[in-house]
């Protein structure tokens, strides 16, 4: 089924809810990225893109999620120009659960009816989903995960929903229609890597009274997305995407090291003196008096030398290293920061994203913060590769989403013999013990010598 028919059907099974386009209540659990994991509400076609007409209506919408069988619990959502979102975990299994009366509905040739959404979204391993406790809402999408396929059952009051037709659209609006059999349950096998969404509508003749409307009858839809495969290995072309990105850094080949002077101002503090900084990255700052203000620099040089320096180990070192396990995190490729990759297993929950053979952004997980460095500005040195010139470090509370604190990093660089060398260095940041402004000056900069054999 193409995308013009994928809607059309949509409409069809709305019926007369809609007049021009079919909006469910859709989910999205997303990978994790820039400030954490958040799960996305949309009342749209689709599980990406939210129709902000509507978003005053969606907003009551009430949700949980459960990261453990059977442990539900209350999740917020904040509303946004045109969507819901709510922080979680950053990682493990998860399941986002939801339900949206929408109101009592007049439509030309029909009764009134209730409109109502129960909507959910799944994240994890086949077996962690597996074990996880339904919502046990009025009608509900369930699913059981097997290795190339996905059995749906469409359970309506806890009763499994015969003979009922089952909806899939894809990341590219292609459609596929399933229909439930006795047991209420339909298999599909998902063909391509892709955002799933799924939703399935049902009418019951149960009147009642909603906000002082009176109706004849409910009309109900829950809706299911997820990401297929929902857990994926490492991917050749990711790799190879990110391996490409980090070749084409600007780094410290041969690098002997270098002394220089340095002066600046921490807070309205000046300063001055000289420092050194090893061949193996080891910095000694010598400040005078100022010795206070050393540790600061100390750790700025080191983070400095720490990424420039990337290239020092040899080339029979670099054959040996084992290939990195690195996957696409999701199917988006058309993302403004570039496309998502992540790396498998590691201390930092790291992923990063690459656009026009640039990290265009880091994610880390470091000490109970979500931190995002996001690059506004490189730089092209003698050697056609990437300097950064300015960039920006965030930081989120991992536990609530909160963020802790924003820098705004300026580099400069001096091209000596062979090196792009620091030469200024400006962090203003921002977080809730108020406004910082640090910075340093490096000149006269002197290149060691390099040991002969």
């Amino acid at each position: 089924m193409r995308p013009s028919q994928a809607i059309l059907a949509a409409v069809l099974v709305l019926g007369q809810v809609a007049t021009t386009h079919a909006h469910f209540l859709f989910t999205r659990i997303c990978p994790p990225a820039e400030g954490g994991r958040f799960a996305e509400v949309y009342f749209s076609e689709y599980a990406r893109a939210g129709d902000p007409r509507y978003i005053a209506k969606v907003a009551p919408a009430e949700f949980q999620v459960q990261t453990s069988p059977g442990q539900w619990r209350a999740l917020p959502m904040r509303r946004l120009d045109d969507r819901l979102r709510a922080h979680l975990p950053t990682t493990g299994p998860l399941v986002v659960a939801g339900k949206l009366d929408y109101g009592a509905l007049d439509r030309p040739g029909s009764p009134t009816f209730l409109l109502r959404h129960y909507s959910k979204a799944v994240a994890g391993t086949a077996d962690e989903l597996n074990s996880m406790a339904p919502l046990s809402a009025p009608i509900e999408l369930l699913a059981k995960f097997g290795a190339d396929r996905v059995v749906l059952t469409v359970v309506q009051g806890g009763r499994p929903l015969a003979d009922t037709r089952v909806d899939i659209v894809d990341a590219d609006l292609v459609g596929e229609e399933l229909k439930t059999d006795a047991k209420g349950q339909a298999t599909f096998t998902p063909t391509a890597s892709s955002l799933y969404c799924i939703y399935v509508g049902h009418t019951i003749p149960t009147g009642g009274e909603y906000a002082g409307k009176t109706y004849s009858e409910i009309k109900q839809f829950a809706t299911l997305s997820f990401e297929w495969p929902l857990v994926t290995g490492p991917d050749d072309q990711a790799i190879a995407l990110f391996e490409d990105a980090v070749a084409a850094r600007a780094t410290w080949e041969n690098f002997p090291g270098f002394s220089a002077e340095i002066a600046g101002d921490l807070d309205g503090r000046p300063f001055s003196g000289t420092v050194t900084v090893a061949a193996d990255g080891e910095v000694e700052v010598d400040l005078g008096e100022d010795a206070a203000m050393a540790t600061w620099v100390d750790d700025q040089l080191e983070s400095i030398t720490m990424h420039r320096a990337a290239g020092q180990a040899s080339d029979a070192a670099k054959t040996r290293r084992p290939k990195p396990a690195i996957r696409f995190a999701d199917s988006q490729t058309d993302h403004p920061l570039g496309r998502l990759v992540a790396f498998e297993g590691g201390q930092f929950a790291s992923s990063y994203r690459v656009k026009d053979r640039q990290l265009a952004t880091v994610n880390r997980l470091i000490d109970g913060e979500n931190v995002t460095i996001s690059v506004l500005e490189n730089e092209k040195n003698a050697d056609d590769k990437f300097l950064p010139r300015a960039y920006t470090v965030q930081a989120w509370d991992e536990a609530t989403g909160v963020p802790t604190r924003t820098e705004t990093v300026r580099d400069l660089w001096a091209r000596v013999e062979v090196w792009d060398l620091p030469a200024e260095h400006t962090v203003t940041s921002a977080s809730a013990d108020g406004f910082s402004v640090r910075t340093f000056r490096l000149s006269k900069h002197v290149v060691a010598k390099r040991k002969t054999q």
